[in-house]
C-alpha cells in the first residue's frame, strides 16, 4: 500500500475515531458511542477498540495500515466467490462482512476460515459495496444533479436567513430580524434583499413584490417548504401572473444549492455588520446594499466564467416581462373566507363590513390589500363582484333594513307538516289491520281438536 493511501485511511479512523476523543465520556456514554459507530461504518467493536488503542498509542501513525507480508487480496479471493459475496451483499445491504462469510462456508462455496472478514472488507470498498457505499443509496431521496437555466429570469429561488439582533422592540429591547433574498438562477444575481423586522409571509409578499417591479415577471419561482413561502396568497398571485410555482422536495437543502451557496457568502457581512452596531433597520440595509454591491454583485464568479452577477444578468439579452401597476396589484391582492352573520356583516381584521342580507348564513370570498382595507371586494358565485367598506357605528341604532322577499316568510293556508303526518298515518293503520292475531290462531286450532 503505497504512502497516500495509507495516510488517507488512518484519517478516515481519527475522523471516525473522533466522538470517542471527546473530554468528560462516563463510561455508559461511551459505550452507547461506540454502538453507534460499529453500526454506522460496519465495523466489530473489537475492531474500535484497536484503532483506539493504537491511536493511543501512536497517534496518526497508529492507525496507518501496516503490511503484513499476507497474500495480496486479488488472489485471496477468487472471482466467482467474490461475485457470489457481493450478490449476498446486494441482496441484504444491510448484511455484515461476517454473516457473509457465514452463509458462503454453509453453503460450501468456502472452506472454514478460508476468507477473512478484513480482506473481503477490503475488496467491498474496491468494488464500491461495502456498508458506507451502500447506505448512500438507502436514502428515500434522489440525489440532486446541479442545474442552470440559460437566460436570465427563467427561475428565480429565494430564502430567509436569520440575522442579527437591533434594538427595535419596545423600550429598546433586541429583537431579532430576517433577511429575504431572490435570487436569479441563471446569473447568480440578487433581485432582491432586504432585512425585515417579521418573520411570515408578509416579508415574502413584500420582497417578490419588489423583484417583479424592478426586474419584470419570472417564468418560474422556486421555493422551499416554508410556511412563508407555501400559502394559498402565493398560488393565487402565481397564477394570475402566470408563473410556474415550484418547490422544493422536503429535507433536501441541496436542490436549493445556489440559494444556499449565497446563505454561506451573506455570514461574511454578518460577521462585518456586528462591528458596525447598527441601531435601526434603516441602518442594516443601507450597510446590505452597499456590501452586495462591492463585494458580490460586481464581483467575479466562478460559474459565470469570471464575470459579475451583474454583468451576467444585464448583458443577457433574454428581455424582461414587465406588467402594468394595476394588473400587478390585482395580482398581490389577498383573498379570505367569511361567513356573514345574522345582520348580513362579516367580520374582518377587527372590523365589521356589511355585505347584504341576502347573503346571511352563506360563506363568501374577501378579496383585499393588505395595505388598504378600508374597502374591500366581495365575490360570489354567481354575483358579480361588489365593494364593501367598512361600517361605521355611531352613537344611535339605525333602521335595520328590511329582509328580501326571498327572506322574508311566506303565508300559508295550512299546516302541511300536520296534513303529511296525518296522511302517514291512515298508511300506518292500514298496514297493521291485516296483521295475524296469533290468539285467533290458537282457539281454531282447539276446535278442530
Amino acid at each position: 500500500m503505497d504512502k497516500r493511501k495509507a495516510e488517507d485511511m488512518a484519517a478516515q479512523r481519527v475522523q471516525l475515531l473522533s466522538p470517542l476523543l471527546a473530554e468528560g465520556l462516563d463510561p455508559a456514554k461511551k459505550s452507547q458511542i461506540k454502538t453507534a459507530l460499529c453500526e454506522q461504518h460496519g465495523i466489530s467493536e473489537r475492531t474500535l477498540r484497536r484503532y483506539l488503542a493504537r491511536y493511543r498509542e501512536a497517534g496518526f501513525d497508529g492507525l496507518k495500515p501496516k503490511a503484513r507480508g499476507r497474500k495480496p487480496a486479488a488472489a485471496a479471493i477468487g472471482e466467482a466467490v467474490l461475485e457470489q459475496a457481493i450478490l449476498l451483499r446486494r441482496e441484504v445491504p444491510g448484511r455484515s462482512v461476517r454473516q457473509i462469510i457465514q452463509i458462503l462456508e454453509w453453503e460450501g462455496l468456502v472452506k472454514p476460515g478460508e476468507v477473512k472478514r478484513s480482506t473481503l472488507q477490503e475488496k467491498f470498498e474496491e468494488r464500491g459495496y461495502s456498508s458506507r457505499q451502500m447506505r448512500l443509496y438507502e436514502s428515500k431521496g434522489v440525489a440532486a444533479r446541479r442545474f442552470q437555466k440559460r437566460r436570465r429570469m427563467a427561475l428565480v429561488q429565494s430564502d430567509i436567513k436569520y440575522g442579527p439582533y437591533l434594538p427595535i422592540g419596545p423600550g429598546g429591547q433586541k429583537k431579532q430580524v430576517y433577511l429575504v433574498l431572490f435570487e436569479d438562477d441563471a446569473t447568480r444575481s440578487v433581485l432582491h434583499g432586504e432585512f425585515y423586522a417579521l418573520f411570515d409571509q408578509r416579508i415574502v409578499e413584500d420582497g417578490f413584490r419588489k423583484t417583479i417591479q424592478k426586474y419584470g415577471l419570472p417564468e418560474a419561482v422556486y421555493f422551499d417548504q416554508g410556511k412563508q413561502y407555501k400559502t394559498q396568497w402565493m398560488k393565487r398571485t402565481c397564477a394570475k401572473l402566470g408563473i410556474r410555482l415550484l418547490f422544493a422536495r422536503p429535507y433536501s437543502p441541496e436542490s436549493k444549492g445556489k440559494i444556499e451557496r449565497l446563505n454561506g457568502v451573506i455570514d461574511s457581512f454578518l460577521s462585518e455588520v456586528e462591528l458596525e452596531k447598527p441601531q435601526t433597520l434603516e441602518q442594516l440595509n443601507g450597510l446590505f446594499e452597499v456590501w452586495l454591491s462591492e463585494c458580490y454583485q460586481n464581483k467575479p464568479h466562478a460559474a459565470l466564467g469570471g464575470r459579475s452577477p451583474e454583468q451576467a444578468f444585464r448583458n443577457d439579452p433574454h428581455p424582461l416581462r414587465f406588467v402594468e401597476p394595476s394588473v400587478l396589484a390585482n395580482a398581490f391582492l389577498h383573498c379570505e373566507s367569511r361567513k356573514v352573520d345574522k345582520s348580513g356583516c362579516i367580520s374582518f381584521m377587527n372590523r365589521k363590513y356589511e355585505v347584504g342580507l341576502l347573503f346571511i348564513g352563506r360563506t363568501v370570498e374577501v378579496v383585499y390589500d393588505p395595505a388598504d382595507i378600508t374597502e374591500i371586494t366581495i365575490e360570489y358565485e354567481g354575483h358579480e363582484p361588489w365593494q364593501a367598506r367598512e361600517l361605521v357605528i355611531g352613537e344611535r341604532a339605525g333602521k335595520r333594513p328590511a329582509l328580501p322577499e326571498s327572506l322574508q316568510p311566506k303565508e300559508a293556508d295550512a299546516s302541511r307538516l300536520l296534513r303529511g303526518a296525518e296522511k302517514r298515518h291512515g298508511q300506518r293503520r292500514e298496514q297493521q289491520l291485516p296483521a295475524i292475531s296469533f290468539r285467533a290462531i290458537r282457539k281454531e286450532g282447539e276446535r278442530d281438536v
